[in-house]
């Protein structure tokens, strides 16, 4: 073991030990490497913000006399049949079969507890979700694995993924270990056997196919539902301007911090862009075509605070989405855990094998007797504990700014930290009044 005090002893910045450990790795193996989670590397991102509370020139809301609301309308561009959700907080689209069924039904109790909604994900619907879900969004991916269109018109809402912000441009995996009799007979596909989700529809290739399969989603639910069109952020602009002309109601943007059951480590780390600036370039889609706040725009990626959310908000979001932080709330990566954890050779607080089904809490397996180790009805307690904290972080800070509504925050009350965050969310460096990049000024 090397000793760090030595004098002259420097890691490389290019090569460090994680590099040289992945190299090693690749050599021994032949494959490149497979995990779950987000991109881990520094990004910018909400914390590069903050906020002007008020004082003299503004003046705030006492918190204890003055309501903040945060309802919020999803889905009335179309759809005769809106969400009218409680919190500007939703759950992100994740598989049963990524998930164990205990983990969707903790998703479902956590969702409703709070007024808000939950979804599906890759394979289909659960009768545990479906039944303890109070609004439920149906998502219709390029696989079509478990798509069942008497499931369809039972959901709520039905979103379209088009992408995902870990892996815009890519397919899913799911892992032949975690192919379980009930999975397999919902995607009716082999037990054991390793699956990959196609990363196009197979039925379109473009704005105008997309905008058929609407129409056709909207006549199968008699015009009632919203249709949301979920992109994996990259060319966010072009991507959402598209969406719109395809006749959604909602979009739903995933930036590059959001995570994923399983797939290639390069693609989570080195491709598509940071939530920051495609949150950035979405509301610029929907002010430039007149279609903001008319169709409604949910951000998701890296969301985990209070402070996140209402940042997004200020920047233009009308909601967001959760997907990992949900999992950490139900009991992801807790410390109760670390011998298990250790066994698999990590540690509370670094698990990210979601594609192996090893996981001690219970969460992101198919092994029946991890999995009982959830109890959704705790796990759906302490979810809605979650998103009630975010919730009430979130009035707070709009409180702060003045706001008797959290939809009323606004670019103005936002600065930033860093001259790339400035330009990404194109709001003025702190104590300047200079948007790097944009004449704009304050």
């Amino acid at each position: 073991m090397y000793n760090s005090t030595k004098p002259g002893m420097r890691e490389s910045a290019t090569f460090d030990r994680n590099v040289i450990h992945e190299i090693q790795r690749a050599a021994e193996t032949g494959i490149y490497d497979i995990r779950g989670w987000g991109a881990k590397r520094s990004l910018p991102s909400f914390d590069d913000l903050v906020f002007l509370g008020a004082s003299m020139s503004r003046y705030p809301l006492e918190g204890y006399r003055e309501k903040c609301a945060t309802d919020v309308v999803l889905g009335d561009r179309f759809a005769s049949e809106p969400l009218h959700l409680k919190i500007p907080i939703t759950i992100a689209g994740m598989s049963f079969g990524a998930l164990s069924a205990q983990a969707k039904e903790a998703l479902g109790r956590g969702a409703t507890l709070m007024g808000t909604s939950t979804t599906t994900g890759d394979g289909g619907m659960t009768s545990e979700e479906r039944m303890h879900s109070q609004m439920l969004v149906y998502q219709v991916l390029p696989s079509r694995y478990g798509f069942n269109p008497d499931d369809l018109r039972r959901a709520d809402a039905i979103e379209v993924v088009l992408g995902q912000g870990a892996k815009p441009g890519g397919g899913g995996m799911l892992l032949g270990r975690k192919i379980s009799d009930r999975v397999a007979e919902m995607r009716t596909l082999p037990k054991g056997i390793d699956q990959r989700s196609a990363c196009r529809h197979p039925d379109w290739t473009g704005p105008d196919d997309l905008a058929i399969k609407i129409r056709e989603l909207r006549e199968v639910t008699d015009w009632k539902k919203p249709i949301y069109v979920k992109v994996g952020a990259s060319r966010t602009y072009y991507d959402t301007a598209l969406a719109v002309k395809s006749g959604a109601d909602v979009i739903v943007v995933d930036g590059m911090q959001g995570g994923t059951g399983a797939t290639q480590e390069v693609f989570i780390e080195h491709v598509g862009i940071p939530t920051l600036p495609a949150l950035r370039q979405a509301v610029e889609a929907l002010e430039e075509l007149g279609m903001h706040r008319k169709v409604q725009l949910i951000i998701s990626g890296g969301i985990r605070s209070g402070a996140d959310v209402a940042k997004a908000l200020a920047m233009g979001a009308d909601a967001v989405s959760i997907g990992t932080a949900a999992l950490i709330a139900l009991g992801c990566n807790h410390p109760k855990w670390q011998a298990d954890y250790a066994k698999l050779g990590t540690a509370a607080g670094f698990f990210d094998d979601y594609q192996d089904g090893t996981d001690p809490a219970g969460i992101s397996t198919q092994d029946e007797a991890l999995a009982s180790r959830l109890d959704p009805v705790e796990g759906g307690r302490l979810l809605a504990n979650y998103l009630r904290v975010l919730t009430l972080e979130t009035q707070t800070l709009a409180r702060a700014c003045g706001k008797s509504h959290v939809h009323h925050l606004e670019p103005e009350d936002l600065v930033a930290l860093t001259i790339e965050a400035a330009a990404m969310a194109k709001v003025p460096l702190a104590g300047t009044n200079w948007i790097p990049g944009s004449n704009a000024s304050m």
